[in-house]
């Protein structure tokens, strides 16, 4: 789990999703960081973002 990062504030700032650019949110119950601009959301594997448009899964407007 990722708890030390309840994601990094620092490392949330200087992020950003690859495909649109704009701001990620850390979501605690998926362990993913959430892009609202691209409807992605990128895994988190052994405490390292997965900042890989490919390995990402698109979400849902309800997400």
């Amino acid at each position: 789990m990722i708890n030390y990062l309840i994601m990094d504030k620092y490392l949330l700032d200087i992020l950003v999703c690859p495909k649109s650019g704009g701001k990620l949110n850390y979501s605690k119950e998926t362990n993913e960081l959430i892009s609202k601009d691209s409807k992605l959301a990128y895994p988190i594997r052994d405490n390292i973002p997965v900042m890989l448009i490919q390995e990402a899964r698109e979400i849902t407007i309800d997400e």
